[in-house]
């Protein structure tokens, strides 16, 4: 007896978290106060015969792939809750050359993008540039 209310409590709580949580990721998204701005965009200064390929997908959706030439640029939204996966992996190619990276991953960007929730990236022959205000570029990785 004593073990099914032990049983019974836990599975209340448990089910009045997750109404909780649900609620909260619910009013978030109403009020729009979780969105994240991504843009990858082409920072290559001459590949006008060869454009710089990408691909992004996460656990739950895939944006597709894209052709960017020269200044050309691919971007989406990003919703962080509790039920996604909260990360959005890219593929570049160039030429004979391929580079997966995370252009979005919550627990790294939701602060290093700043007030305006604009995460940034140009990729360049020299490697892959963040900013949170497309002004300011920092130098992440490298091919």
């Amino acid at each position: 007896m004593k073990l099914s209310v032990s049983v019974y409590l836990i599975l209340c709580v448990a089910s009045s978290i997750i109404m909780v949580m649900a609620t909260v990721q619910r009013a978030r998204f109403l009020l729009g106060t979780n969105d994240y701005y991504v843009r990858v965009i082409n920072g290559f200064t001459d590949n006008s015969s060869v454009p710089l390929v990408i691909w992004c997908s996460s656990e739950e959706m895939d944006l597709g792939g894209r052709a960017l030439q020269e200044h050309d640029d691919f971007s989406w939204v990003m919703r962080p809750s509790f039920w996604s996966s909260n990360r959005m992996k890219c593929t570049m190619k160039w030429d004979s050359t391929r580079k997966s990276f995370e252009a979005f991953k919550a627990s790294r960007d939701t602060e290093r993008c700043g007030i305006h929730r604009t995460c940034s990236w140009m990729v360049t022959q020299d490697g892959f540039y963040f900013s949170n205000d497309e002004v300011n570029w920092r130098k992440d990785f490298l091919w």
